[in-house]
């Protein structure tokens, strides 16, 4: 067979798609993409929630001196925890606390071994450049309130109230980041409240599944 024959035949076996070993195949046309569909148009959608209603509003806190050097470090805390627990939140959304739990409250002055409460954390998450106080109470479900409060013009102000079961309470940001147990094995919810100066408060900016960290992963800490 001539060079030119043989030249004619592999061009003919490209043309008609060969497909020995080795030699490169078409995947095919390509799906268009399409614009989303949206399911039931003619449903009528439910109502937005109106601004300012249905969030967890910043609240005084009943019982509490001013605090007129505009540092919250001088707040007295346990009148801070004592009057929020007295007062609730405005939106009921302060956990119940039990009666054993209450009772360790109003005694932490004396029974410090037994106070529910955590050591007082101070970071500043509203941008200002001062600190808010944070707060965390062991429930006797093993669940965590957590609360954090800021001065308003000197008047101590409750700008969250959260239930929470956390694996881990961290500050990155100025946002708040709480990781919590899921059940599904190895993953976690990773959950951001961050400072909304719109209804002044820390407000849910988002949450998603995360990996969850295992504890033989954490770095060891030279002594």
């Amino acid at each position: 067979m001539t060079s030119f024959a043989l030249a004619a035949t592999g061009i003919m076996a490209l043309l008609g798609g060969c497909t020995e070993i080795g030699e490169p195949l078409s995947a095919g046309h390509a799906s268009a993409a399409s614009a989303p569909v949206r399911l039931w148009p003619d449903r009528k959608p439910a109502p937005l929630e109106e601004p300012g209603r249905g969030e967890n509003l910043p609240a005084a806190v009943p019982g509490v001196p001013k605090v007129p050097s505009g540092d919250i470090r001088k707040a007295p805390l346990l009148t801070v925890i004592k009057g929020q627990v007295a007062g609730g939140s405005a939106l009921k959304g302060t956990p119940q606390f039990d009666r054993a739990t209450t009772r360790r409250i109003d005694a932490c002055d004396e029974e410090r071994a037994r106070c529910p409460v955590l050591k007082p954390q101070y970071q500043d998450l509203t941008g200002d450049g001062k600190a808010e106080l944070i707060v965390g109470i062991e429930a006797s479900d093993e669940s965590l309130a957590l609360w954090v409060f800021t001065l308003r013009h000197g008047v101590v102000t409750r700008i969250m109230d959260a239930g929470v079961s956390p694996l881990s309470v961290e500050v990155a940001n100025g946002d708040l980041i709480l990781r919590e147990p899921t059940t599904t094995p190895g993953y976690a919810t990773r959950t951001v409240y961050a400072w909304d100066p719109r209804t002044k408060t820390m407000a849910l900016r988002s949450s998603e599944y995360d990996l969850a960290e295992s504890p033989t992963s954490a770095p060891k800490r030279t002594p």
